[in-house]
């Protein structure tokens, strides 16, 4: 994928997020809070899978 099209992906995924917050900032908080929770359980499974493998 070229430079140009990242870019052009890039603005539009944060034009959708302004737009998103702006429109429904309830919702937005949600989202974002909904992936921070997502992202905390997987690394907190892996510091689990690892500790369990050298308990051993």
């Amino acid at each position: 994928m070229g430079a140009k099209a990242k870019k052009i992906i890039l603005i539009i995924v944060l034009a959708f997020f302004v737009y998103a917050v702006f429109t429904s900032p309830v919702k937005a908080a949600d989202i974002v809070n909904n992936i921070w929770g997502v992202l905390v359980d997987g690394f907190n499974a892996i510091l689990r899978f690892f500790s369990s493998l050298l308990n051993r």
